[in-house]
């Protein structure tokens, strides 16, 4: 623990001298050695400070047998401190570390994607304590118009549906590999990546080959078409739950791979030796913001995606994605309506984003981070807005399955819950920025055959405060 805060305080120390650095050498246009492109790169540097409060229905958990707490709280310290040269004969390099300091352990942090050890009875906030190489890449620009990125790097793709560093949580998901952006035909963005690595919110690294296309064709500068395909050839992401035992036993939630096709949605069928999530996923994105007037804009987005098995993947993996919705936008204000659907195949598997910021969809409560077998079918209202320098943000869920699941009493239901987020974002300066956010998910019909079921979708409320200082 004073390790991690020895260097949180140093990277600190070191950000603060590199500013000035910065700001004298900025003027210089083109680096004329290696020193200068050093000394003319920018910083990747900054520190983020979060409350995080969790209040969850506690219930009796099979497994265990033991009943969970109702609540944890975790007060967490995020260190990013990096640097990225200049171009330098059409190279650039970039490096930048992490160190997540926790400050108490009143919650579970599923360091590597299993319980922490005499925690599993608090309610889970994933921000492990934890140092290593956030990124760490070459940048190579000897072609026009075109950008080579080979290591360690964080990527966001479209609106972070299928490909996100799920920056929201203290430690960052980053990808090792390489990666390829081309803009030489007008209009046009084609990016292409292969990985063999993916490090997780968890911690955990996990091998495998990732192989991601997508292309965007810029009808204006806010309205495009995409087109994409991901290819992500890896046994097990975490969606799984991790324990192909577990899996074994559960009467439903998790993935729910394995089983004979036959076996009807409520049957307990799942075969643990056929748990390999390996997907492929191809699909088409038509997304913008069209101005009427000056004042006016119309919000719009419609997209639709197949998932299927791949590379020795069950083949239970068949389902598909689809969201529809729009609204309307008046100067710094705007509210649309939005239906997201991830289905599921006869109750046996539902469409997967494991490599998303799922953070940001069904809700932020982190319910639904993985679909339940049943699927998901996700209505909900979103309103933005600004007051002089706060920024405000809510949205309205209403979830349902896909298809029916059981519930008590031999009863099937299809209604998991309701869930209100909220946030205001408040610049204090042009480098300390403050956030407080609030989720509340209250059940419906219950996710399981009795009051007890470890599986259940229990009400969950959430709090966090954030502070972030950029360099």
């Amino acid at each position: 623990m004073n390790r991690r805060l020895s260097i949180s305080v140093f990277s600190a120390l070191l950000a603060m001298w590199a500013a000035p650095v910065l700001s004298e050498e900025a003027k210089v246009t083109a680096p004329e050695t290696l020193l200068d492109a050093i000394t003319q790169g920018k910083p990747m540097t900054n520190f983020r400070l979060r409350y995080e409060n969790v209040n969850q229905e506690g219930y009796r958990s099979t497994a265990a047998n033991a009943k969970k707490l109702n609540t944890g709280e975790a007060f967490t310290l995020r260190s990013l401190i990096g640097w990225q040269t200049a171009p330098f004969h059409n190279f650039s390099f970039t490096a930048q570390l992490t160190d997540v300091h926790e400050f108490n352990n009143n919650f579970n942090d599923r360091r590597d994607n299993v319980p922490e050890p005499g925690k599993s009875a608090y309610p889970n906030i994933v921000d492990p304590g934890y140092t290593d190489v956030n990124q760490l890449y070459l940048d190579w620009t000897g072609i026009k118009e075109t950008k080579l990125r080979l290591g360690r790097q964080q990527l966001n793709l479209d609106n972070v549906r299928f490909i996100g560093d799920i920056g929201f949580r203290q430690n960052m998901q980053v990808f090792d590999g390489i990666s390829v952006l081309n803009k030489s035909i007008n209009d046009v963005e084609i990016f292409a990546a292969h990985f063999s690595k993916v490090r997780q919110i968890t911690t955990k690294l996990r091998d495998g080959n990732i192989d991601i296309v997508n292309a965007k064709y810029k009808m204006s500068p806010t309205e495009s078409l995409i087109g994409y395909g991901y290819l992500v050839d890896m046994e097990n992401l975490g969606q799984n739950g991790g324990n192909p035992a577990a899996i074994a036993s559960a009467a439903q939630g998790g993935n729910g791979l394995g089983g004979s096709s036959d076996a009807p949605a409520s049957a307990t069928n799942i075969n643990p030796t056929q748990t390999d999530a390996s997907s492929k996923t191809f699909g088409v994105r038509l997304d913008g913001a069209h101005k009427v007037n000056d004042d006016w804009k119309l919000l719009y987005t419609a997209e639709y995606a197949k998932q299927d098995d791949y590379r020795g993947g069950n083949p239970l993996i068949n389902a598909h994605y689809f969201k529809l919705g729009g609204g309307a936008a008046y100067g710094a204000w705007s509210v649309r309506l939005d239906h997201e659907k991830l289905s599921s195949n006869d109750g046996k598997y539902a469409f997967q984003t494991p490599l998303g910021t799922n953070h940001l969809f069904q809700g932020w409560a982190d319910v639904f981070l993985a679909t339940p077998r049943q699927g998901m079918e996700d209505t909900f209202i979103s309103i933005a807005g600004s007051i002089a320098k706060a920024k405000l943000y809510a949205e309205y869920h209403v979830f349902k399955s896909d298809e029916k699941y059981q519930s008590l009493n031999g009863k099937f239901g299809d209604k998991y819950g309701t869930e209100l987020d909220l946030s205001v974002t408040y610049p204090f300066s042009k480098a300390l920025l403050g956030k407080v956010e609030y989720a509340r998910f209250n059940e419906s019909d219950v996710y399981g055959t009795t009051l007890q079921n470890a599986a259940r979708k229990g009400d969950k409320e959430i709090v966090w405060v954030t502070g972030m200082y950029t360099f």
